[in-house]
């Protein structure tokens, strides 16, 4: 029976204590595999090397920009997590919006995820690159992007346990960096690091150069629009609880534990950038604004130990990006929304065709952004950019309508529960709305939208006329059925 169209039953497989999930692929997943997915999904390369745009457009203000997207992501998460403790999928938000708002929404928002994803795994494979030819010149910078991809897909197709593996350690370098970044901040905020180049002002640079919104709150406003795409991912863990040990288990401890997540690794170390630098000082934006502050302590070879923490974000993007769309696409082909052979595993439970079909697109988009990055690249990136947005907000519609679905059919299974029911999720799917409206009427992010737009209106069109198909290829099986019986009853009658 298809998951897509009844919850799972308790007990059963896919459920806490079963070793294999009901989809064929293997729980190789460890909880401290999906703890450190679940605290790393968050950390993008984004926050490294983006905040400080950010920070030289809205000034101290920018920590609301952040407060506010991170706000908008707990609550996806929680209507998220609330879906995924009630029946964890591989397909998570793809097939509960199958189930809720109909086949077409669930083959849309699938196939846009993948998309979104093989996009990015060109963009952090140039980005990986660029870093590593800097340490080895010798090596061509497209020859690094197509060695970073061979190598991470490579560990894909070992098992999930290594892609696990790997990401566990991804994970955890951008965790303890962050951590000791805001805990040696912090005391040289203070004045109390030994041998600090910085004298420490406490939080008087959040006030002291134009006050704390000195550009006002359209600033923040663009904040918002510039901060919003370094928190993509944090979905990853909800896919990833498929093939956990404990499903439910993991989605929940993830779903509770993302304020603080976002708290500290977002708003505490922006926070500390604020308070070493005025949010004027050049060096943010030039350096980047951790090197920066880093630089201000006095830390040496700042700038080389970012370029390593920034690589590590870059193959841990790659890694979760590659598996989060093989394992969309797997989804979609055990939907029939996608080609059957993306749906088969091999004796390991890892779907090969899915991650090769993957890996396929973004080793193409790789070579676009090499041969033709003004053009094609640029199309793609373009029309992909906000697809995360369209995610989320589909998250928001398809949680409306599952939060009826399951109190009718197993309440047992509402373990993790949206906060404030439906005013909440109206609110989230208002802001969201608003964020992509607000793009639009930014000319810098317009085009992205626009593109993006065109792109869902094909996909979903697509899928409108696939389910209509569908109908009426049912109707008529059912009719020929009727007609058979008809016949049937006809010829016994005669007899």
């Amino acid at each position: 029976m298809s998951t897509t169209t009844t919850l799972q039953k308790a007990g059963g497989p896919g459920e806490p204590g079963s070793s294999q999930p009901s989809d064929g692929l293997k729980a190789g997943l460890k909880n401290r595999h999906l703890s450190m997915i679940a605290i790393g999904g968050v950390i993008g390369a984004g926050l490294f090397v983006g905040s400080g745009g950010g920070i030289a457009k809205a000034g101290p203000a920018i920590l609301i920009s952040y407060a506010l997207v991170g706000a908008m992501v707990v609550f996806v998460m929680r209507m998220l997590g609330e879906m995924a403790a009630a029946s964890p999928n591989s397909g998570s938000f793809s097939a509960y919006a199958d189930r809720a708002l109909g086949r077409w929404a669930g083959f849309s928002i699938g196939w846009l995820y993948w998309f979104f994803w093989v996009v990015v795994l060109a963009v952090e494979a140039t980005a990986g690159a660029v870093i590593l030819e800097s340490w080895i010149p010798a090596v061509p910078q497209w020859a690094w992007s197509l060695i970073v991809m061979a190598v991470l897909t490579a560990t894909n197709l070992g098992s999930v346990a290594s892609y696990g593996e790997f990401e566990f350690w991804f994970a955890g370098i951008k965790v303890v960096a962050i951590g000791a970044f805001v805990v040696v901040g912090m005391l040289a905020v203070f004045g109390v690091l030994p041998g600090s180049d910085n004298p420490g002002a406490g939080f008087a640079h959040l006030t002291d150069t134009g006050g704390f919104m000195p550009n006002g709150w359209g600033s923040v406003l663009t904040g918002v629009l510039m901060v919003v795409f370094s928190f993509m991912g944090s979905e990853i863990v909800t896919l990833a609880a498929g093939e956990s040990e404990d499903p439910r288990r993991a989605v929940t401890k993830a779903t509770n534990s993302v304020i603080w997540r976002i708290g500290v690794f977002y708003l505490g170390s922006i926070f500390i950038v604020l308070t070493l630098l005025p949010w004027n000082d050049k060096s943010i934006v030039e350096k980047g604004s951790y090197v920066a502050a880093l630089d201000s302590i006095g830390i040496p070879a700042a700038g080389q130990i970012m370029n390593v923490i920034v690589l590590t974000a870059v193959l841990s993007c790659l890694n979760s990006g590659l598996y989060t769309a093989s394992r969309m696409a797997f989804s979609l082909g055990e939907r029939g929304d996608a080609p059957k052979s993306f749906a088969k595993v091999n004796k390991r439970g890892v779907p090969m065709a899915a991650i090769l079909g993957s890996t396929v697109f973004g080793f193409v988009a790789v070579i676009f952004n090499y041969t033709n990055p003004d053009t094609v690249f640029s199309f793609l990136l373009n029309s992909s950019g906000a697809i995360a947005l369209f995610v989320w907000l589909v998250i928001c519609l398809t949680q409306l309508r599952m939060r009826k679905i399951l109190v009718a059919e197993a309440p047992e299974k509402l373990t993790v529960k949206m906060w404030l029911f439906p005013y909440l999720t109206w609110a989230t799917a208002a802001m969201i709305t608003f964020v992509l409206g607000y793009m639009v009427y930014d000319e810098g992010n317009r085009e992205t939208v626009l593109y993006s737009l065109l792109v869902a209106a094909v996909v979903i069109v697509i899928g409108v006329v696939r389910q209509s198909r569908r109908k009426g290829e049912l109707a008529a099986g059912v009719a020929a059925g009727a007609a058979a019986d008809v016949t049937v009853d006809a010829s016994v009658d005669a007899s």
